[in-house]
């Protein structure tokens, strides 16, 4: 009894320090929901702050559309975010797949290569980039945000550990029915690795969206501004609404958290059944 009474109480402390985790991550978002809610005529610096608004209003979500191109940056948002995760899945697989599975010279110096670039921050090759961006006249394109994101070190490296637990008897069992290597990449490799594939394109697209630096550097027509950007223009040299800004974050934040809820259900460890279904 003792024994059954000491893990209970340590499951309640468990319980009660996630509980306390997940609050005070949810408290800067459930602040920021809440003054995007807050009318014109609520004090939204009151002492003490009121987390609730007194009488809630959609006023400031009404004009952060009516006075911006929100919709143009929500577009040009998801047109970069979506291609650079389809590229990501495409090329990220196409070179995990034979580097962990065929035998070449050379490999193991490849993959080390390959994860050498992790290390290296993006600041170091911004200048190259753009040079290069320029040069192939791509600059102020939303193409010159996509192709920079099209492959990914972390994403060669997790697809490739994810391919090394597939069985070997799988891709036999493709050969011996007249599969090419693409035709077992295709319907063996990728159908196991769907797990890490989710993981993938949730890390990208997360990363695009929010990418701020290198669309500011690449980008001078506001026509093409992503949603990091376009929340910029919502703070002025003269003013800054704070209800608006808060609004702007919260459009912002939602098709992050829509995408997570939606997908987090396929976020399952490797299971070589799938490639079996398949």
């Amino acid at each position: 009894m003792k024994s059954r009474s000491r893990a209970l109480g340590t499951n309640a402390l468990q319980l009660g320090l996630l509980l306390l985790l997940a609050l005070a991550m949810l408290v800067p978002l459930l602040w920021l929901v809440s003054t995007s809610l807050k009318g014109p005529a609520e004090n939204i610096f009151t002492s003490p702050p009121a987390l609730l608004p007194s009488h809630p209003s959609l006023e400031a979500y009404g004009r952060l559309f009516r006075e911006n191109p929100m919709l143009t940056y929500l577009l040009n948002s998801t047109i970069v975010s979506g291609l650079a995760v389809i590229a990501n899945l495409v090329f990220c697989s196409l070179a995990a797949y034979p580097l962990a599975r065929m035998r070449f010279a050379g490999r193991g110096l490849v993959l080390a290569l390959v994860v050498a670039t992790i290390l290296i921050p993006f600041q170091v090759v911004m200048i190259p980039l753009y040079l290069l961006m320029v040069q192939v006249g791509l600059r102020n394109t939303l193409w010159a945000l996509i192709i920079p994101q099209a492959a990914t070190a972390f994403g060669i490296f997790l697809l490739r550990q994810s391919f090394l637990g597939v069985p070997v008897e799988l891709e036999e069992a493709a050969r011996s029915d007249g599969c090419s290597p693409i035709g077992e990449w295709w319907n063996v490799m990728l159908p196991a690795a769907r797990a890490d594939l989710i993981t993938l394109a949730m890390f990208v697209f997360i990363g695009t969206w929010s990418d701020f630096l290198w669309p500011l550097v690449i980008l001078d027509d506001p026509k093409l501004y992503t949603l990091p950007l376009g929340l910029q223009q919502l703070a002025s040299s003269f003013s800054l609404d704070w209800r608006l800004v808060a609004a702007g974050s919260v459009v912002s934040i939602l098709p992050v958290l829509v995408i997570f809820i939606g997908l987090q259900r396929y976020i399952l460890p490797s299971a070589s059944g799938d490639a079996v279904k398949g």
